[in-house]
């Protein structure tokens, strides 16, 4: 029994080191953000306004050996959305650019003005996430309540 605990041992520390191995040098990153619905169109965020599940976002990245990568995300029911990626240290993300694709809101489909993208420079360290202002799309009528 007891060579059989020393077997068991060895083997989950040999478990253990291999895991381990395989890890080094990876990068992992996150990029979040949210969609919202601005309902009076007043370009910021008030209890009138809501969130918008099932929004499109598109993200793209370059990464540091200069490979493009392109990400697409959609928004929960808390209207965020979030783009991850675990990856070699020397391909990890340099530069990225968020821009909304289009929102399924039967009455919220205009994008608002200064929505049309964020680009920003990427230099958090493994496990670090970046969050993306939020995007704000109108209403085609606005409600009189707000006017």
């Amino acid at each position: 029994m007891e060579a059989h605990q020393k077997k068991t041992l060895l083997l989950g520390f040999l478990l253990l080191f291999t895991v381990f191995l395989s890890g080094v040098g990876a990068w992992t990153g996150e990029i979040h953000g949210r969609v919202v619905c601005d309902v009076c169109g007043d370009s910021s965020v008030g209890p009138e306004d809501h969130v918008l599940e099932g929004a499109e976002v598109a993200v793209l990245c370059i990464t540091k050996s200069g490979e493009v990568l392109n990400y697409q995300a959609f928004t929960n029911s808390k209207g965020i959305y979030t783009v991850a990626e675990t990856m070699p240290e020397s391909d990890r993300w340099d530069a990225c650019l968020a821009r909304p694709i289009s929102s399924f809101h039967e009455h919220c489909t205009h994008l608002g003005e200064g929505s049309s993208g964020v680009k920003f420079g990427y230099n958090h360290p493994s496990g670090y996430s970046h969050t993306v202002r939020t995007f704000l799309y109108r209403p085609t009528i606005v409600p009189t309540y707000c006017i």
